[in-house]
Formats: C-alpha cells, structure tokens, sequence
C-alpha cells in the first residue's frame, strides 16, 4: 500500500484547507462546543450544529463516502484520509452520525427507490435530524434481547416498547427503530427495522443527564405509536442483517483517528505550559513515556484504519477489522482524556458547577487557566466510548469468533 501522497493530492489538501479557513467560524457554530448546550435554546444549539453541514451540502462535499448518484463525492480513498486530517486539525464541527454515516448507507443498500428519495434527500440537505433506537434497559449490546414490539395492523405497524440511551433524541426528526415482529425462531430472527416519525402520537422523550452534567442521551417511550408499513427498510424479520451492516459501518467511525492526533497535540501542549518541581511536565520522563506510547499505539491504528478503507474502496465492506477500530481507537480516547486530566491536576477537581446553577446561568468565575476548562467533563464523558456502539466486551467477542475460530 503506497501511503506517499501524489502532487494532486497535495493539490486537493490545499483546496480542503482554503475552503475550511473561508467557510468554518468556531464563533458561529454552536455545535462545535456541546458542553454548552445550557448556555443556548434547543433550536438555536441544533441549527448550530447543523451549519456546517449545511455549508458542507452547499459545497457538494456532505457525504464523501456515499455512492456519487446518491449524492455521495467522488473522492478517492486518499482524498477521505486527507478531508478528515484536515476538518480534525481546523477543530471543525463533527457531524452528527446518524444520517450520515449510519442511515445513509443502511437505505442505500437495502432501501426501496421511494426511501432513496426521500430519506436521502433529507439527511444530505440537514433537513432531517436522525437519533439511533436500538439500545433498551436490558438489551443494550445485546441486541437479540431487544422487546419495543410492532404488530402488524393493515397498513400501519403500532410500536410499544422503550428504547434508552437515545443520543440527541432531543433534537430528531425521526429515529430508525429496531422492534421486535415476530417470537418465533431464534431471537435475531425476529427484529425489524423501522423508519419512526417523532413527531407521531405516543412517543416521549425524557432526558438523561450524565456524569459529565451534559444532556447528551434520552430515553424514549413508544406508546401505541402508529407507524406506516411503507416505513419498513427491507423486509420484514430482518432488521439483525441490517443492524449489523449499520453496526459495522459505526464502528468503523468511531475509531477517530484524526481527531485523536489533535487531541495528543493539544494534550503536549498542555503538558508544556504545566509545570513539574519547577519543569514543565512534558519533561518527565515518565509523563513523556507515557504520551510516546499512546502515538505508538495511534500510529499502528491508523494503518488498520487505512487497510479498512483500501477494502472499502475495493468493494468490501468494513469486516471484523471494524471492531478493532472500535476497540483501540476508544481504549486511545479515553487515554488521551485521562492524561489530560492527570496533567491538569488540582484544577481537575473544580470541573462543574450544580445543574441547577448551570441551566440558569451563573457568575461564578472559572478556576483555572482557559486550558484546564472542560478537561473533567471531556475526561468523564469519554467513560461512555467503550460501551457504546457495541461494548468492546462484545467487539472482543466477534473477534475471538470470526477471526480466531473460537
């Protein structure tokens, strides 16, 4: 694999850097900091994070890794690598998966020609806000355990059941469903995969607020929630085929490669401006020891990363290394987030202020220098990469099955 970049691909990173240093403000997206989601009204925060996407939309360049006659960029495997150093190292917004990368695929593949139309059209525009039902209390990895029920009623399926850990839900449009149409058989043959409007009777969203002190996931109760049998992906009992392509394709997106290089740069700098007996930290040997180990281990992921995308660019869909990704690009996030604590030190312990106080606005100054504010959060909020998307107990599973036969 010829990992050397070609002059036109020198060319293209000028381009993506030109285009991102004229079009992305960090002042006028308020998505770039979710944190502050207390500071700002519900709509205001998701039209903050939706303005980049669709200053992206406008480009043309939303959806690089979909098909070009679905609206996808035909941009080599090279091209995808550099786009994503570049948003990374500019502190662009993240777009919101679900649509994107989950969705989008999930109806390109198995979607009929009205949902490629319409469900398309929506996620590349930001018009349609996606949020994720498939985990549940008791059915969190562990999918095929999974009870939100949908019977078959004429030409409407009516959905009871409660799905948690709903990430956003807040802010959706529509949720793409996991439910369960049918008992017989084994439990994986039994789940469908259902398009459900949020805006429909009987749905309620409640907030989860997280040790970080963000509200960042929800549960949601489904309560004789009508749902048109046209809003079906696929047919009907094979929704586990579906959420393993959908599974894989997440996966594979959550290993954050770039933005892990940012983060360890950011995570140096800290460790130059705090100070050790006098030194700056990033002096100690064992401090420094410690970053130089985790850019080892960021380096070996980031060629699995890009032998991930020469499958991809061959054909081949993300396979078991998906799960690798997954489990050392977030075993590496959480890393990064606990160095950066330990860095910070004592400014560590005063990370948050009450709820009560935070939604309300508070006049409490900061304590710490400008880089110390919101490592706690980050540090807390990172505890949850190793469980979602499939716990890295359950990733470790797949692989001991499909790759050493066990």
């Amino acid at each position: 694999m010829d990992l050397n970049f070609t002059k036109a691909d020198q060319e293209f990173r000028d381009e993506v850097r030109e285009f991102i240093a004229e079009n992305f403000s960090s002042e006028n997206n308020a998505g770039q900091n979710i944190e502050k989601y207390h500071e700002v009204t519900s709509d205001q925060m998701k039209e903050g994070i939706l303005s980049w996407h669709k200053t992206l939309y406008k480009k043309g360049w939303i959806a690089p890794h979909w098909p070009v006659e679905y609206g996808g960029v035909d941009w080599s495997i090279t091209q995808r690598y550099i786009w994503d150093q570049e948003c990374a190292n500019a502190g662009t917004t993240p777009l919101i998966p679900f649509g994107l990368t989950m969705l989008g695929p999930v109806i390109i593949a198995f979607g009929n020609d009205h949902q490629k139309d319409w469900v398309l059209k929506g996620i590349l525009s930001g018009d349609d806000w996606w949020c994720q039902g498939y985990s549940e209390p008791g059915a969190g990895s562990d999918l095929a355990s999974l009870r939100t029920k949908a019977e078959r009623n004429g030409d409407h399926y009516i959905v009871n059941g409660h799905k948690i850990w709903t990430t956003l839900a807040q802010y959706a449009d529509w949720m793409f469903c996991l439910v369960r149409t049918s008992n017989e058989g084994k439990p994986q043959e039994g789940i469908s995969f259902l398009l459900i409007d949020m805006n429909t009777p009987g749905i309620e969203v409640k907030p989860i607020i997280t040790i970080d002190g963000g509200h960042e996931v929800n549960e949601v109760f489904l309560e004789d929630v009508k749902v048109p049998v046209e809003n079906l992906v696929g047919e009907e009992n094979m929704g586990w085929t579906i959420a393993k392509f959908l599974l894989g394709n997440e996966r594979t997106g959550i290993a954050g490669v770039a933005r892990s290089k940012k983060a360890i740069d950011k995570l140096k700098d800290i460790a130059n401006s705090e100070l050790n007996n006098g030194e700056p930290l990033m002096k100690d040997s064992s401090f420094n020891k410690k970053i130089t180990e985790l850019e080892v281990d960021l380096t070996a992921l980031e060629y699995t990363e890009l032998r991930t995308l020469a499958k991809e660019s061959q054909g081949q869909g993300p396979g078991v290394e998906s799960s690798i990704l997954k489990i050392k690009g977030t075993e590496i996030q959480q890393k990064i987030s606990e160095l950066t604590l330990e860095a910070i030190g004592n400014y560590a312990s005063p990370y948050i202020t009450p709820l009560s106080v935070r939604n309300f606005g508070s006049n409490y100054l900061e304590v710490g220098p400008e880089h110390t504010q919101g490592v706690a959060q980050n540090y807390f909020g990172m505890r949850k990469t190793s469980i979602y998307g499939g716990s890295n107990e359950i990733q470790r599973n797949i692989i001991a099955k499909m790759v050493l036969g066990l």
